[in-house]
C-alpha cells in the first residue's frame, strides 16, 4: 500500500510524462463498450472478468512474455476512427486528472491499424485531431511520438517516419523504436532516425529493457538517441553508465513497468536511484498504466516510499523531463521556466 501522505502530495505535484504507450492506457470500462458495440469475441464482458487479460495481477508471473500478451487482447479494438478518437481523447484527460501538465503521448501506427488496415497517414490524423480537442478541454499539453518495432521490417518504419514528417504541424514531435529488443538490433533502422534528426524530430529508443547494456550503447553511439525507454540495464556496465552521463542521454524509467514485465523484482532493488546518484539524467514514467494498473502520481509515491527517492529528487527529475522535452527551444525553455516556478511552490 502507498503511504497516504505521500501520494496526496504526488498528486499535487504538476508532472511530465515523456513515456507513455497510448495502447497501453485505455479503460477498461471503455473496451466493454467497444466490445458490445463491434460485437467482439472476448473472454469476458464485464470490467473485473476482462482485468486479467489486459492487466498484470498480483499474483502473476512477472515476464515479458506475460507483460506483452495483454496487448493480444487490446490490439482486438481499433475498429474504427470513433474508437481512436475516444480511447486517444480519455488517454489525455485521464493524465489530465492525474495532474499532468505535459506529456508525450506515443502510440504504434501499425497497432492501431492492425484490423482497419488504411494507411497510417489516416490514423495519425485521427490520433493528432483527437489530442487537439482534448488538449483543448483539459489543462495539459499532450505532443505526439510515433513508434516503429524493431522486430518489424524497416519498409513499416519509413512509413512511420513519413507519417511523422507530414503531422510534424501537427503535434507529432519525435520517433521511437520499440517492440522485442532481445535478438533484433536496431541498427537496420539508423538511416531512418538520422533523417528523422534532420528534419528536426526527437528520437527516443526502447533499450536496455529485455536485453543488456550493449544495447544502451546501441541506441545511444550509433542510433543517436536524444532519450532511451527504459535504459535501466545500463546499471550492468560502468562504461555505459559513464557514456551516458558524458553525452547527457536521458532515461525514461518506467519502474512499475520494468516490476511487471520482470526485469527487476522490487522497487527497492530497482536500478532508477543508483543510476540517478551516477549523475545519469534520469526521469519517471508509467509506460503502461492500464497494464500496471498505475497513474504517475502512484510511481513518484512509490519511488519515494520503497525506491529510496526524496521529494527534491523527484522533483530534479520532473525538471529533468522538462529540460529534454521533445519541444523548440523557446517552448522548452517556457515549460522549464514554468515547472521552476511549480516546483518551488
Amino acid at each position: 500500500m502507498i503511504n497516504d501522505d505521500l501520494i496526496a502530495t504526488a498528486r499535487a505535484l504538476p508532472k511530465i510524462e515523456l513515456h507513455r504507450h497510448l495502447e497501453g492506457s485505455l479503460r477498461l470500462e471503455t473496451l466493454i463498450g467497444i466490445a458490445l458495440e463491434y460485437e467482439l469475441t472476448l473472454p469476458a464482458f464485464s470490467a473485473e472478468t476482462l482485468r486479467p487479460y489486459v492487466q498484470m495481477m498480483p499474483d502473476e508471473e512477472r515476464s515479458s512474455k506475460r507483460f506483452l500478451g495483454k496487448f493480444a487482447v487490446l490490439r482486438q479494438f481499433y475498429r474504427s476512427e470513433k474508437v481512436i478518437k475516444r480511447v486517444t481523447q480519455e488517454v489525455i484527460a485521464d493524465a489530465a486528472a492525474d495532474n499532468i501538465k505535459y506529456m508525450e503521448l506515443r502510440f504504434t501506427p501499425q497497432a492501431l491499424n492492425n484490423i482497419m488496415h488504411c494507411d497510417y497517414a489516416t490514423v495519425v490524423e485521427w490520433v493528432c485531431a483527437a489530442t487537439k480537442d482534448a488538449c483543448a478541454q483539459h489543462d495539459i499539453t499532450v505532443k505526439l511520438i510515433l513508434s516503429m518495432n524493431r522486430h518489424e521490417s524497416v519498409g513499416i518504419g519509413e512509413l512511420v517516419l513519413q507519417a511523422a514528417l507530414d503531422y510534424q504541424q501537427a503535434g507529432v514531435v519525435g520517433i521511437d523504436l520499440a517492440g522485442q529488443e532481445d535478438g533484433y538490433s536496431g541498427l537496420p533502422f539508423s538511416d531512418l532516425f538520422q533523417d528523422a534528426k534532420a528534419a528536426g524530430l526527437g528520437v527516443t529508443i526502447h533499450a536496455g529493457e529485455w536485453s543488456g547494456a550493449h544495447n544502451v550503447r546501441e541506441a545511444v553511439e550509433q542510433l543517436n538517441a536524444d532519450r532511451v525507454g527504459h535504459g535501466i540495464r545500463a546499471a550492468e556496465d560502468a562504461n555505459v553508465v559513464a557514456l551516458l552521463r558524458e553525452r547527457g542521454t536521458v532515461l525514461e524509467v518506467c519502474p512499475q513497468s520494468n516490476i511487471d514485465s520482470g526485469v527487476v523484482e522490487t522497487y527497492g532493488v530497482h536500478p532508477l536511484l543508483p543510476l540517478y546518484r551516477s549523475g545519469v539524467k534520469t526521469t519517471i514514467n508509467t509506460d503502461d498504466p492500464l497494464i500496471s494498473d498505475i497513474t504517475l502520481s502512484d510511481e513518484f509515491a512509490n519511488t519515494m516510499q520503497h525506491g529510496g527517492l526524496t521529494l527534491a529528487d523527484v522533483k530534479a527529475q520532473t525538471l529533468t523531463a522538462a529540460r529534454s522535452a521533445f519541444l523548440p527551444e523557446a517552448e522548452r525553455s517556457a515549460l522549464v521556466a514554468q515547472f521552476e516556478t511549480w516546483l518551488s511552490a
